[in-house]
């Protein structure tokens, strides 16, 4: 899990330094930065593929031999803070006993074609740079990747009690946690669609293969019981069952049954789809280490959105999933538990300068004081936060 990130001279982010949680939300006005502490995230997954900075930022084509990456919002045009020449994004985060803390630091210059002036990984006692990452951790391809640890290395991981597959093993978690990051903006058209697949362990951005996500989640029963208890919190005296449909192919379609007649996804409202798509991310065989989800009470009406709270923070525990999540419902933030004030950041941006200011709600000056007297979402609504210093 991510402990800490840093993020300097990103976009408007000119210097952010967050401790994150298992759930993280993101609250402020429009383009206030939310956003573009996303696509910092996106970075580090572009990283763990093994994408170089130039591919990360501006996109890559599909061709015969690799996936399509659609690049950064504004491309490398955009990604750095007004004057600043270079960006640095460190992280910070927890394994276990064995090896209790690592970091990994990358600094690139988005103005040299996307060149990488520094990056390491801070093991423990141990610091890993350049060459020495495994494939496909190097965000340059021109990189060589290390085959066997060299003698002074070797000497070094002894000295600190780490065998060299152990410290190996370990860089490949992290390869993973980055890679296999999950973003989820789901949009209704793309959901209402039959999936291309007949199975799928993961859905896409959009929501891609919702339904072949779905028809796997039924295959096991308990799972299949625990995400239609979900579904049932939304419509509770609706939601007899859920399924898919199939195509003339076989290929899947979403579906629920209510009052004994069938619904399939074309006719379910766009909440109902997206609450359906969000739990769904929970229950998918291939899990990942790091999910992100845009605006998630998007069409969803207010009287549910403390079940879809419930949703993120009890799923991120059970699944081990860490959640950043942005939203801009006030009536969310009523919900939210005393020690979730940690991990609910608060992004400003300064008029003069076009920085983004970032703390958490357990740091504004005076909320926790305040907070008792009135709601969350009429400080929220009525601007009171962005008001204090």
């Amino acid at each position: 899990m991510i402990d800490r990130i840093v993020v300097e001279n990103f976009k408007s982010l000119r210097r952010v330094d967050l401790k994150l949680g298992r759930m993280n939300l993101l609250i402020g006005a429009n383009a206030s930065g939310k956003s573009n502490f996303l696509d910092a995230l996106r970075v580090l997954q572009g990283i763990g593929h093994g994408f170089t900075i130039g591919e990360i930022l501006d996109g890559r084509p599909e061709s015969a031999t690799r996936e399509t990456w659609k690049g950064i919002r504004g491309g490398s045009d955009h990604a750095c803070f007004s004057g600043a020449d270079e960006v640095a994004i460190k992280v910070r985060g927890t394994w276990d006993d064995v090896l209790p803390e690592w970091e990994y630091d990358v600094v690139f210059s988005p103005n040299l074609q996307g060149r990488v002036v520094d990056e390491h990984i801070n093991a423990g006692d141990l610091t890993y740079k350049h060459g020495d990452f495994p494939a496909p951790f190097h965000s340059d391809p021109s990189r060589p990747a290390l085959g066997m640890l060299d003698e002074v290395d070797r000497r070094k991981i002894a000295l600190g009690g780490l065998s060299a597959a152990d410290i190996a093993y370990r860089l490949a978690e992290l390869t993973l946690l980055f890679s296999n990051a999950q973003h989820v903006d789901s949009t209704p058209e793309v959901l209402r669609g039959y999936s291309l697949h007949a199975r799928a362990k993961k859905m896409g951005d959009h929501g891609e293969n919702f339904a072949a996500v779905v028809r796997m989640i039924c295959e096991d029963e308990r799972t299949k019981d625990a995400y239609l208890a979900w579904l049932r919190q939304l419509r509770p005296e609706e939601v007899e069952d859920v399924g898919t449909l199939s195509g003339a192919v076989g290929e899947p379609m979403f579906m629920l049954r209510e009052n004994g007649r069938e619904f399939p996804a074309p006719v379910l409202s766009d909440g109902t789809l997206r609450f359906a798509a969000i739990t769904a991310a929970f229950f998918q065989n291939d899990m990942p280490g790091l999910m992100t989800i845009e605006e998630i009470e998007k069409g969803i009406h207010a009287s549910r959105v403390q079940v879809l709270l419930e949703l993120l923070r009890s799923q991120a525990e059970v699944t081990g999933t860490q959640v950043v999540a942005t939203t801009h419902s006030a009536t969310v933030l009523d919900w939210l538990q005393e020690e979730d004030y940690k991990t609910t950041f608060l992004f400003r941006r300064d008029e003069t300068t076009g920085e983004s200011r970032v703390c958490s709600l357990a740091d504004v000056p005076r909320f926790m004081d305040v907070v008792k007297k009135k709601p969350v979402s009429e400080l929220f609504s009525e601007g009171w936060m962005e008001m204090v210093p």
